[in-house]
């Protein structure tokens, strides 16, 4: 028996240019660049370029390159695209800009640097042995199951298995662990250890000096590993022999090994200094503060007139609906790209006017409490959009590339009532540990005590994680004979 209900119910909707606007919206400058020459290669109706003025577009009307072809004329389509779309007057105004000594070229980036990742490096170091097939796909897929740190913390069964299911074959854990030793020979020494201790042991192992101090560092790292750990050096002593001053050669030794191998392969600070910051915040000559983005971050987009005039005009229909698809695909991705600008100009504003004395000074400790909902309310915007706004942007100010989401911090309330950020709490912390004795460092307990001396009221174990955020170890390791 059919039955006929009504019900009732609330559902959100976006439009094509709110997906859009939030598609772009958390773009990098970068990412935004490349999402525009994409969009510029998919869609033959956008092109780069400012749009002309309605008072050009109604005294010098476009010519069809249709009305040629069907008059008499010797005029051809071709014809046209090399009087039209090529002519220096369409050139788009970018390209025009100079690039010395004027605000052009006032920010300065550095140039993107091509790098390959430390992965890569030791296969190419691999790939210049003489192995077989089965040998070169076995050491592939240990150097692809090393972590960023250039450890390999996974069993060799557990590693022969893998490639054994992956590529329907039986691997014997014996050839894991041979290609694990041609790997632990590349360079750099420690590649493909198991855990620290191994390490070490490699690069000792690697030394061409093997002389008394090389001996005892080895025996320390064999034998006392985890007193290392915990510097508890008269237990490294009983349980070595060595005295005093062979312990301090022996130490002196170890520093100079590298805990993480692999980092002398990741090329981070190049990755570090190819930063493009999204925004720029300058002084005026009243001190006020200005924000603007950078240029790049959006080159001028327009439609292009001849695909424009064809979707005008009456052609077979799939034609048409091709064309005013495009048509509206980039009317959308043009205005979505315009928002993006207000939004992103007004969401800085809104955070300079809210830790506009740090953006005066540069110092830390001027920042104030504030989340995402401080932004968003001042801007009338929800949580999200200042989120997606803020994750992964830098902005260039006259003290350096600042990460936007480090401004946003917690507050803690001091002993005179005062709201202040924990990155100020954090800071007083680094000062602390910068300036103790470290042959009897502060404990957190002693660092809570301190800090409550200079008025910030907080609790030990706050102590910890702000200390664990700003990776300092714990007192015990921090000890120096």
């Amino acid at each position: 028996m059919q039955r006929q209900t009504q019900t009732q119910r609330q559902t959100l909707k976006y439009s094509p240019l709110q997906i859009q606007m939030l598609n772009l919206l958390h773009l990098t400058t970068m990412e935004l660049e490349q999402r525009i020459k994409e969009e510029l290669e998919e869609n033959p109706i956008l092109e780069e370029g400012k749009e002309d003025n309605a008072s050009e577009d109604s005294s010098d009307e476009a010519q069809d390159p249709t009305d040629a072809v069907n008059s008499g004329d010797d005029t051809s389509v071709q014809d046209y695209y090399d009087w039209d779309e090529f002519r220096d007057d369409d050139i788009p105004d970018y390209k025009t800009y100079a690039n010395n000594q004027t605000d052009d070229n006032e920010l300065y980036t550095r140039p993107m640097v091509e790098t390959i990742s430390f992965r890569d490096d030791l296969k190419q170091q691999i790939h210049f042995l003489r192995l077989n097939e089965r040998q070169q796909l076995v050491a592939d897929f240990i150097l692809d199951s090393l972590d960023e740190d250039g450890f390999l913390r996974r069993e060799s069964e557990v590693i022969a298995d893998d490639i054994s299911f992956a590529n329907n074959m039986f691997i014997d854990t014996d050839e894991v662990n041979l290609m694990l030793k041609v790997i632990q020979q590349l360079d750099p020494p420690g590649i493909a250890a198991n855990d620290l201790r191994e390490c070490l042991l490699i690069q000792l192992n690697r030394m061409e000096n093997q002389d008394e101090t090389w001996k005892w560092a080895y025996r320390i790292i064999s034998d006392a590993f985890d007193e290392l750990g915990s510097r508890n050096y008269d237990k490294i002593m009983r349980i070595t022999g060595l005295d005093e001053e062979s312990l301090k050669k022996a130490i002196q030794l170890i520093t100079t090994l590298n805990p993480k191998p692999a980092s002398g392969l990741r090329n981070d600070s190049i990755i570090n200094e190819s930063i493009k910051p999204d925004f720029m915040l300058r002084y005026t000559e009243d001190g006020e503060i200005e924000v603007q983005l950078t240029w790049g971050n959006s080159p001028a987009l327009r439609l292009n007139k001849l695909f424009t005039q064809m979707a005008e005009q009456k052609n077979d229909k799939a034609t048409n609906q091709f064309l005013k698809n495009k048509m509206n695909s980039a009317k959308w991705f043009i205005d979505a790209i315009k928002q993006r600008e207000n939004t992103m100009l007004s969401t800085l504003k809104a955070i300079v006017k809210l830790q506009y004395d740090y953006f005066q000074t540069g110092d830390v400790k001027k920042l104030r409490p504030m989340i995402l909902k401080d932004v968003a309310e001042i801007i009338d915007m929800d949580i999200s959009t200042v989120s997606r706004v803020t994750t992964n942007k830098y902005v260039q100010t006259p003290f350096g590339i600042v990460l936007l989401k480090d401004l946003f911090t917690e507050g803690v309330t001091n002993e005179d009532g005062t709201e202040v950020s924990n990155r100020e709490i954090q800071e007083a912390i680094r000062e602390i540990v910068s300036e103790e004795d470290k042959r009897h460092p502060y404990n957190d307990q002693q660092i809570t005590d301190m800090l409550s001396v200079k008025g910030y009221s907080v609790a030990r174990r706050t102590v910890a994680k702000y200390r664990e955020q700003l990776n300092i170890p714990t007192a015990r390791l921090r000890v120096t004979i």
